[in-house]
């Protein structure tokens, strides 16, 4: 997308854009949450059914206005009011709330990893090694169709953690479906499933290590078996992994038809419109969509793609799953590299490095509102609630189907996959103990509903970085594959359902 299409683009949202009513209606919602905040019982524990105001608040906002930060701030707020004594300075709450947020591991981890990612993907281009592998891929993938099944593959290649995982590959392959008009939501759609989704059923990921260890750490551990060997045991119960994966083929290759949000972005392009879905150049880290002009070196060299790739792959997992570590061992040999080939000065490298970390300040507020959102939603009891609610109805044969969907609508509503685990975790096995189920099938149920609902969630981290890794505005990229998400999700609900009647 050209500097004047972003232009024209930018102008026409500040055009429809009513600040003024915007501006009432969030005043409005907030001034009608003090009011309620009267009526509502003192304790947080108390609120019952009330406890998903703020949530459902955030996605009718979402669906209307499509702003996702401002969604996710006046649902937090909303939710803090609920959770104060009348009279309270919510401000406070709300402030602490953040720092708090800003000050946690998690986030200052996603700054490190994420940043130095938007620095590393920044680096690739300009050493040329991202314009060498896309002349090479253009040879062997001629149509539009190979180019998508590239990117399934490289997808599954990298499958150490799902934040490599799309980066790597959106960034990599977005030059390439480019040029057989792929619209940016395809790309988006074909990363994000076979990110998450392989991380679960390969038991060598930063996923099946965080898992794993909350499965020993809340008792169940069958002998000496270690972290990955538990984990190991919930694999063939992944159900809406297997499912989300193996099906992005059958999409690319149109046995499974385009359709919804996805037949709109492919009629879009077909009649000259952009690649990209309006909005895509506020979240997007390529160079090519910010009308940057691309410095690629005389003589290109695929070394300079595949060797940090394969730094950052061999190191994170060198070092324990740490992608920390993987992220500035690589950054240390395209350093050596980069200047041994007078690719760029010292100088340069850091300007570049910068230059990507900026571009990732977008995705990481959004991340950030994210967890503060998740931190009022643990405050509020939204998550407990919905669990302990639907333990009720639960018999051995249908608790696995019962804990997929309860799960799976929470994880969508708050959007952070491995929070939702530390919470769910420790109530699902014991409960599974108690009443009788087989234990890998539940937990196979909790793991499958975590990677949907981040899956199809507006602002989870795995929607975020994925749209800024393809250039594809998150709202859009969430609303197309939410369709082939949801076939997934009810196939998976069908077989936890039969599974769950088999082995009871």
């Amino acid at each position: 997308m050209s500097l004047n299409e972003q232009a024209e683009i930018i102008a026409k949202e500040v055009e429809a854009f009513n600040a003024r009513k915007s501006l009432v209606g969030a005043a409005i919602i907030i001034a009608a949450a003090f009011i309620m905040n009267f009526f509502l019982p003192a304790k947080p524990e108390d609120l019952g059914v009330l406890c998903t105001v703020p949530a459902l608040l955030m996605i009718i906002y979402i669906f209307v206005t499509k702003r996702i930060i401002e969604a996710l701030t006046i649902g937090a707020v909303v939710g803090f009011i609920m959770v104060s004594a009348p009279g309270d300075n919510v401000m406070w709450t709300f402030a602490d709330s953040l720092l708090n947020t800003m000050m946690s591991e998690d986030i200052a981890w996603l700054i490190i990893v994420c940043g130095l990612m938007g620095g590393i993907i920044s680096l690739i281009e300009r050493s040329g090694g991202a314009y060498a592998f896309g002349v090479w891929a253009s040879k062997r993938a001629k149509t539009e169709k190979m180019a998508l099944i590239w990117a399934w593959i490289l997808g599954i290649i990298i499958f150490i953690d799902d934040y490599l995982n799309s980066m790597t590959v959106g960034s990599c392959m977005a030059p390439l479906t480019d040029k057989h008009k792929t619209p940016r939501e395809m790309l988006a759609y074909v990363c994000d499933s076979t990110a998450a989704p392989v991380c679960v059923i390969i038991p060598i990921t930063t996923w099946a290590v965080f898992c794993g260890k909350i499965l020993i750490k809340n008792g169940w551990q069958e002998g000496d078996a270690g972290v990955i060997e538990m984990f190991v045991k919930t694999i063939p119960y992944n159900f809406y992994a297997w499912i989300a994966a193996l099906i992005v083929p059958l999409v690319i290759i149109g046995a499974v038809p385009k359709i919804f949000g996805m037949k709109k972005a492919y009629k879009r392009v077909a009649d000259g419109g952009p690649l990209a879905p309006p909005g895509s150049e506020k979240i997007t880290i390529l160079a090519s969509d910010k009308g940057e002009e691309m410095n690629v070196p005389e003589k290109p060299r695929m070394i300079n793609f595949f060797i940090p790739l394969l730094v950052l792959v061999v190191a994170t997992i060198y070092f324990d799953k740490e992608m920390e570590m993987g992220v500035l061992s690589c950054l240390l040999v395209m350093f050596v590299m980069y200047l041994v080939q007078n690719i760029m000065s010292a100088a340069e490298f850091w300007e570049v490095i910068i230059k990507g970390i900026q571009n990732m300040i977008l995705p990481l507020m959004l991340m950030v509102m994210a967890f503060v959102f998740a931190d009022m939603n643990e405050q509020i009891g939204f998550t407990y609630w919905c669990i302990s609610s639907a333990t009720n109805i639960m018999t051995p044969a249908t608790a696995p189907m019962i804990i997929f969907l309860v799960l799976a609508i929470t994880e969508f509503i708050t959007g952070t996959n491995w929070g939702m685990y530390i919470i769910a975790l420790p109530i699902i096995i014991p409960l599974a103990m108690n009443i009788g189920v087989t234990m890998p099938l539940a937990v196979g149920a909790c793991i499958s509903a975590g990677v949907f609902g981040s899956h199809i969630c507006f602002y989870s981290d795995a929607t975020v970085l994925t749209s800024a890794a393809c250039g594809c505005d998150n709202f859009r990229h969430a609303f197309t594959q939410m369709p082939y998400g949801i076939i997934s999700a009810s196939i998976s609900f069908i077989m936890y359902g039969i599974f769950g009647f088999i082995m009871a």
